[in-house]
């Protein structure tokens, strides 16, 4: 259904990077969840209402949660459309992960309101009718959930949308809920065991623990975590293909929304070339991975020396005496300057964050190691972090 409403109303439906057409997936989706939420809270609140159960009610009310939640999710995407202005330079891509984290506080407090209804529920048992329009609105509800699922995932990776991956998980996790009900209702029928405050509280249970996995899936864009490795290995491919690329250092990625991304890195080029040359090389590599990857790309020049020999074997000798320190320690940028008592080596060492001294403890051991296994030598360090 919605591959069929995307071809009626969205021009050129398959450009996903188009930041119009994803807009216009945001608003289908949206629109199709509040009308599909609606749909099953009105039969499931009368399905509840009719049988006295209090699980029926307590997931007929998740389902009107959910429709909260698409209409959040449309709001968020209407706002983060908006063009930059003097205030928000980087534009309001960010509003997505805002609206995502007021979808998952909106779950949150809607599975504990359940929860004390579940628990009264169980204090003050009551009798359930367990008859077949119940089940096959439940049954339905799963079906109907299940689609909810399948497409908000497939659309939201398509569009690298967090608020829509996360009302997928959403829905997922609905599924179970209204399985555990309709198990309920069985036990009731056959057995005539009153389990249902207890399917309530695990409905309420299963509520909030999809509230916390979005919690956490949207405040870590909104914080600042590791961008996508596929995408900065794919940039990294692209940049090294360069004839006159020899290496990439100090990469960094700000997410500032889907769409609006930006990235920041420094090649490494043969201190002896052209500049001018390196300078076109540079210019035609951002501007190629702008276009590719939609993101805002600046390059740093970082001319080395790749033709002395002493240099590059004193700078791997180093380099393996860093790793006697830490495997993971890598460095860059590596400069000699020789004197008449003594040389001095310049570099810049990534260090990983789960070393446990400080930097300037690292910095202190590191040169300490250099002092120690290289006669007359002294080393003048830059702690660095990979940001990717």
């Amino acid at each position: 259904m919605i591959k069929l409403l995307a071809r009626l109303f969205i021009k050129n439906p398959d450009d996903f990077k188009n930041a119009q057409v994803r807009y216009k997936y945001g608003v289908l989706c949206g629109i199709s969840g509040i009308a599909l939420n609606i749909a099953l809270f009105v039969s499931k609140y009368l399905a509840g209402v009719f049988s006295h159960s209090i699980a029926i009610t307590a997931d007929s009310f998740n389902n009107l949660s959910d429709a909260g939640s698409s209409l959040i999710t449309l709001i968020g995407f209407k706002f983060a459309k908006s063009k930059p202005d003097p205030e928000h330079p980087f534009g309001h891509g960010r509003i997505e992960y805002l609206s995502g984290l007021g979808v998952s506080f909106l779950i949150l407090l809607m599975g504990f309101e359940l929860a004390k209804s579940s628990i009264e529920k169980i204090m003050n048992p009551q009798d359930i009718e367990t008859g077949i329009v119940p089940f096959a609105i439940m049954a339905v509800s799963i079906c109907v959930k299940f689609y909810m699922s399948v497409y908000n995932r497939s659309i939201g990776k398509k569009i690298d949308s967090g608020a829509m991956l996360a009302t997928a998980k959403d829905s997922l996790s609905d599924c179970a809920a209204t399985f555990a009900v309709i198990i309920s209702m069985l036990v009731a029928r056959f057995f005539g065991v009153n389990i249902d405050g207890i399917c309530g509280l695990l409905v309420a249970f299963m509520i909030m623990l999809a509230g916390v996995s979005s919690v956490r899936e949207m405040v870590g864009p909104l914080l600042g975590q590791k961008p996508d490795p596929e995408l900065v290995e794919s940039i990294q491919k692209d940049v090294m293909e360069n004839e006159y690329v020899l290496g990439i250092h100090d990469m960094v990625v700000h997410d500032y929304g889907p769409g609006r991304i930006m990235v920041s890195l420094h090649a490494e080029v043969d201190g002896t070339g052209d500049i001018f040359v390196l300078h076109d090389a540079i210019d035609t590599i951002e501007s190629r991975i702008n276009e590719k990857f939609g993101c805002e790309t600046v390059i740093h020049m970082d001319p080395i020396i790749v033709d002395d020999d002493e240099i590059n074997t004193l700078k791997h000798n180093i380099s393996q005496t860093l790793k006697s320190y830490n495997e993971k320690i890598k460095l860059h940028d590596f400069r000699v300057v020789k004197g008449p008592t003594h040389t001095n080596v310049i570099f810049d060492a990534v260090v990983p964050f789960d070393i446990k001294q400080t930097d300037a403890q690292i910095k202190q051991s590191l040169e300490k190691l250099i002092s120690e296994n290289y006669e007359n030598t002294f080393a003048v360090i830059k702690i660095d972090k990979d940001y990717v």
